[in-house]
């Protein structure tokens, strides 16, 4: 066994080197892969500090630089969603997705109940809540001058009807090894919202086996389509197949036909989804509604914009709207966890949500 964790733990050192996991072998920890720029096998992440969160111990299942996915246990139950909605549609040459948020099969019981061996690792105390998602993606996405950093939150969207997010946790770790997810691989963040880290069983197709590329599984907030574990002729994938944003461009079933485009595929390792976008994401040119509706109201009680107020204070520090408005949270704004999450300090973040509102 220690002779096993040190061949992987080599193999990841000297990069490059990727091999087909099969259910029962070690997986490579993403935790410290966060990059400043794409690179292959590692998340181009906006944001760059981190605090807490997530899972407070780890298991048996984490072994110094690898983890197995087979020793992993997931969070117990199995509640259905009968009033899940998902509905993607061609409208004005754009493709509009409307959800939701609950999938599409069952999830684990949360908030993870006491009894739950997973409590001992995870006690994510968020319940699973309908969110109102509303995105409006290019029908055919083009690829950007520069690849786009990956935000916090929701970076994509499953045809199961649910959202995906990259794949860090709240600390900056690899989520899919240290967080406990339901045996659909996901789990609730503290709004409610139900999402995947990396590529889920629930989200399977047919051509999930055998010798046929993976079907499309969601659209990432570039347009871009978001395939399974398998390429061309049934292989399945690992980094060394893939760019820096977890991509690649073939002839693939896209808009009903099979062209030649470029795509984004989910793996068992880290990244798991995407690296970084290929295109131009929505978070960059319009918020989805359902962030809209969590924008912090002023603070004494006037009204007002608070969507201008966010963006205003965001330049102000110098990070994007969309991780700002996550690390202080829905309404009122939660000062103390923002500088935690960002490394900025309290007075400095409330002195720009205050020159913001003057400037309103």
């Amino acid at each position: 066994m220690i002779a096993k964790i040190i061949l992987s733990a080599v193999l990841i050192m000297l990069g490059g080197i990727s091999a087909v996991f099969a259910a029962t072998d070690s997986v490579p920890l993403g935790d410290g892969k966060i990059a400043a720029a794409p690179q292959v096998g590692y998340i181009y992440s906006c944001q760059r500090q981190f605090g807490g969160g997530g899972a407070f111990r780890d298991g048996n299942w984490i072994a110094g630089a690898v983890w197995y996915p087979e020793r992993k246990i997931h969070v117990q139950g199995s509640v259905a969603w009968p009033h899940a909605s998902m509905s993607a549609t061609l409208e004005q040459g754009q493709r509009v997705l409307r959800a939701n948020d609950l999938p599409n099969h069952p999830t684990g019981e949360f908030p993870v109940a006491q009894q739950d061996p997973a409590y001992q690792y995870d006690r994510n105390p968020n319940s699973i809540r309908a969110q109102q998602i509303v995105l409006t993606l290019p029908l055919d996405p083009q690829i950007a001058a520069q690849s786009a950093c990956l935000e916090m939150g929701m970076i994509g969207f499953a045809l199961s009807g649910a959202a995906i997010f990259n794949g860090l946790d709240a600390g900056g770790r690899d989520a899919v090894a240290h967080e406990i997810q339901d045996t659909c691989n996901g789990h609730p963040e503290r709004q409610g919202q139900y999402h995947y880290h990396g590529y889920s069983p629930c989200m399977s197709t047919s051509r999930e086996t055998g010798n046929q590329h993976s079907d499309l599984l969601g659209y990432a907030l570039d347009g871009f389509g978001i395939y399974g574990l398998h390429g061309e002729n049934g292989k399945e994938l690992t980094n060394v197949d893939l760019d820096a944003c977890h991509g690649h461009t073939h002839t693939a079933m896209w808009n009903d036909k099979m062209q030649r485009v470029y795509h984004y595929h989910m793996t068992r390792e880290y990244p798991y989804t995407l690296g970084c976008f290929t295109g131009t994401p929505i978070s960059h040119m319009q918020q989805p509604t359902r962030q809209l509706q969590q924008l912090p109201q002023p603070m004494d009680g006037r009204h007002g914009n608070p969507q201008q107020m966010l963006s205003t204070a965001a330049q102000i520090l110098g990070v994007s709207q969309q991780t700002l408005m996550q690390a202080v949270g829905p309404p009122p704004p939660n000062f103390s966890r923002a500088s935690q999450i960002l490394g900025i300090s309290e007075d400095k973040i409330r002195a720009a949500f205050d020159r913001a509102r003057a400037m309103e």
